[in-house]
């Protein structure tokens, strides 16, 4: 499990590089930002994270694995 603050904090860095991509690079960039948005929304329902496996399966920032 991670501290929600790491996941929170992911997200946000995610939305707005997504974002600025979106705006200077290309507009398919955009669908990066509705990704993110999906993902926390079905989050909120399930309890599943899929940020929260890949950084428990590193132990990345203090995430670690649950049985």
């Amino acid at each position: 499990m991670c501290n929600e603050v790491v996941i929170r904090r992911f997200a946000g860095i995610f939305i707005l590089l997504s974002l600025a991509l979106g705006w200077w690079v290309h507009p398919a960039w955009f669908l990066f930002t509705a990704f993110v948005g999906v993902n926390l929304i079905q989050s909120s329902f399930t309890g599943f994270c899929p940020l929260e496996k890949i950084l428990a399966r590193f132990g990345w920032f203090g995430c670690r694995r649950t049985a």
